[in-house]
């Protein structure tokens, strides 16, 4: 799924941790877009990047880099935060070309839980992931993989190998081997004083 976010860039004329304090201090945040050629420094306003932070598509989603009037197709790689203050401090870009397979990591949703056969049992469910990375084509990016729970009994896991994910999407874990086939949420029984879901 192509994103909707589109985010203006300036070149960034110097580098060195003192010009990148001194972008920080005007609110501002040094960046790197990599792939396709060069790396570019860019730098980004720091209110609009943590509005578009707030929301979860940001990060697994095709964004518009606009450098200086020319826009470029790019998928967040990283993000360093300040340890305790609410500050982004540096991101890392790669461009995207449309012929070309990206990884990401994409956020699962887990749905029908309240109504899981273990859950109705009075089992309570346990989750393993909170995301999946997957390869694909830039247009063929999920916003999100749905992980339905509602058959899932007590004592049950979900793996890797039960999502269901769109044509042309890849996990990429599952390329590794039968052990890389990891528990994404299980129902357990709950021990007396634990609240079930």
């Amino acid at each position: 799924m192509v994103g909707g976010f589109i985010l203006d860039a300036t070149i960034r004329q110097k580098t060195g941790k003192g010009d990148a304090r001194r972008l920080r201090n005007e609110h501002k945040i040094p960046a790197v877009v990599y792939g396709n050629g060069e790396p570019t420094g860019v730098v980004l306003d720091h209110f609009k990047i943590s509005k578009a932070l707030e929301n979860e598509a940001f990060y697994s989603h095709i964004l518009t880099l606009n450098v200086n009037g020319s826009e470029e197709k790019v998928i967040l790689k990283a993000l360093q935060r300040h340890p305790f203050k609410p500050v982004v401090m540096h991101m890392d870009f790669q461009r995207v070309s449309a012929s070309e397979r990206i990884r990401v990591h994409v956020p699962l949703h887990f749905i029908n839980q309240d109504i899981a056969v273990g859950v109705k049992k009075g089992g309570a469910i346990s989750h393993h992931m909170v995301d999946v990375e997957v390869s694909c084509l830039p247009d063929q990016l999920p916003e999100f993989l749905e992980v339905d729970m509602a058959t899932l009994d007590i004592g049950q896991f979900l793996h890797l190998s039960d999502l269901i994910v769109p044509a042309g999407v890849e996990i990429l874990a599952l390329h590794q081997g039968a052990d890389h086939d990891l528990a994404v949420a299980s129902v357990h029984a709950v021990k007396s004083g634990e609240a079930s879901v």
